[in-house]
């Protein structure tokens, strides 16, 4: 299999766009570049699924080996969406480079990862969805998976979201922000098939009827009548509404609709 780059842009830089690109920055007359290139052959060989190796002869490519600065050779640096991430100069032991390689380059699951959340940021909701579904399928203990599918899934299935979060203690402050929204909401749904634990007060109606909203995922009207409730009964049910609010507010997304109409109303009424 050839390595050589023949077009750096194209088969180092482009391509790192879609998997991460390992280079060899060698030349003919170095011995320990003939050393280490055997070896970075045989593993990119081994793990051609997660990176590909790209080798520069330093001697026929001097204007790219100035423009990354290679001083002295072999020297290798990792290439992802363009850019360098990682390096090392030197004939390194297999067992090192193997060991390198797990720290410097993402993993499959951390791809996956990062391509759900980018494509929850852009508003690709149900893409998202169907990423994470299936991260959380091949790897049941992936918090990060777990944890954003059940905010996704708030929206219109707050069984189902409280469901995947109940059971793990998540060590990662945003995870755990994550399942005690997804828990508040939980907790309405509680309220709404029994109210009993509800004392008497002036909010408790605007409170039951903002409840009936959550259920029936109507945020818009549910986020009007918590409101209600924080301007007339602000510590109703322990600051149940203020709580109930936060958790919508970021379950759902600064971009929501319903998120943008009433936020600044809600900030009104706490401050």
């Amino acid at each position: 299999m050839a390595y050589d780059v023949v077009d750096f842009q194209k088969e180092v830089i482009d391509a790192s766009f879609q998997k991460p690109v390992l280079v060899d920055f060698w030349a003919p007359w170095c011995g320990p570049c003939r050393v280490l290139g055997p070896v970075l052959e045989k593993l990119a060989v081994e793990e051609a699924d997660n990176w590909t190796l790209a080798k520069v002869n330093t001697d026929q490519n001097q204007e790219i080996s100035v423009q990354y600065g290679i001083r002295g050779i072999p020297a290798v640096k990792l290439f992802v969406d363009g850019q360098v991430v990682n390096e090392f100069t030197g004939a390194l032991p297999e067992h090192m480079i193997k060991k390198w390689l797990a720290e410097a380059i993402p993993s499959g699951d951390v791809l996956q990862l990062d391509a759900a959340l980018a494509a929850l940021e852009s508003g690709q909701t149900q893409y998202a969805k169907e990423i994470l579904t299936a991260l959380l399928s091949s790897d049941p203990q992936n918090e990060n998976a777990r944890a954003f599918l059940a905010m996704i899934m708030a929206s219109d299935d707050v069984p189902g979201a409280v469901e995947l979060v109940s059971s793990v203690t998540f060590n990662e402050h945003r995870l755990a922000q994550i399942k005690e929204w997804v828990e508040t909401l939980g907790r309405l749904f509680e309220l709404h098939e029994n109210p009993s634990p509800l004392a008497d007060g002036t909010g408790k109606d605007t409170y039951l009827a903002a409840i009936d909203s959550v259920v029936n995922y109507d945020w818009d009207k549910a986020l009007e009548l918590f409101i209600q409730v924080i301007q007339n009964d602000r510590y109703f049910d322990d600051d149940g509404a203020r709580k109930a609010c936060i958790a919508i507010f970021n379950l759902l997304g600064a971009e929501d609709s319903s998120t943008k109409k009433h936020r600044r109303m809600f900030d009104m009424m706490l401050y």
